[in-house]
């Protein structure tokens, strides 16, 4: 039996002449709100709207912490820095001021928090990212469920912040509301990344991005990373939001 289109031709040609309205599964999507540059044109070339999208949910998940996922963002970080705040909420161990210092970041542009318990550090990033307080915010968690991600999500499109969720790479088989997901490992002088998912077609190539302030062996890495080994004291987070400059 014969299927009778019901679309009329003038509907037919309208859609035609409007090719940046329709989004193909197997061509890289363009994102509605704004991108800033990476830094690096490998990883540029593989993210819609070649950068990392602002007022949405990206996702770093990690092989382990301290593998150059801050460095990754090292770039992005110092723009944003030159005018607009910083927020760390959660890191596993404490910030390194003369680390962030040597990368152009002004100590008065950062503030870090390490929250009593998950739900005030949940409370806390949804507060910044819908009140724009910041440029950039990045959230550490290991274990978050998904109706949290979805109220985070939400949370970062009222606003125009860039805001990164680093997670561990165990979630990559979780499902997740985060347009872009990206996993990490460490590699030899920089990092490893694949595109866990993206508004765009399936990636199966792995990038390596080098990264030039990444020590080269184990044993330098060791002793330049031995003061990041402190684990951070923990401070009560009123809801106030209360902030500690490194």
């Amino acid at each position: 039996m014969a299927i009778v289109s019901t679309m009329s031709a003038g509907a037919a040609n309208a859609i035609a002449q409007m090719p940046n309205a329709l989004w193909r599964a197997n061509e890289m999507a363009t994102c509605r709100t704004s991108t800033l540059p990476s830094g690096f044109t490998a990883l540029d070339g593989e993210l819609p709207n070649a950068g990392w999208p602002k007022s949405t949910l990206i996702e770093l998940l990690l092989q382990q912490a301290g593998i150059g996922e801050l460095q990754l963002l090292k770039p992005t970080l110092s723009t944003l820095a030159r005018s607009q705040r910083i927020a760390l909420i959660q890191p596993p161990h404490l910030p390194h001021g003369a680390a962030f210092h040597g990368w152009g970041l002004r100590p008065e542009s950062l503030f870090w928090m390490k929250a009593k318990s998950t739900a005030d550090a949940l409370w806390s990033a949804e507060q910044i990212l819908k009140n724009g307080s910041c440029g950039a915010l990045i959230l550490w968690q290991n274990n978050i469920r998904t109706e949290a991600l979805r109220r985070l999500n939400l949370a970062a499109q009222s606003g125009d912040t860039v805001f990164w969720l680093i997670r561990p790479i165990s979630a990559r088989q979780d499902t997740s509301p985060a347009p872009l997901r990206l996993a990490l490992r460490p590699a030899f002088g920089g990092v490893s990344v694949d595109i866990v998912k993206r508004r765009g077609p399936t990636s199966e190539e792995t990038l390596y991005i080098p990264l030039p302030d990444m020590p080269t062996t184990r044993h330098i890495q060791e002793i330049e990373h031995a003061p990041m080994d402190q684990r951070a004291p923990a401070i009560a987070a009123a809801r106030s939001i209360p902030t500690l400059l490194v």
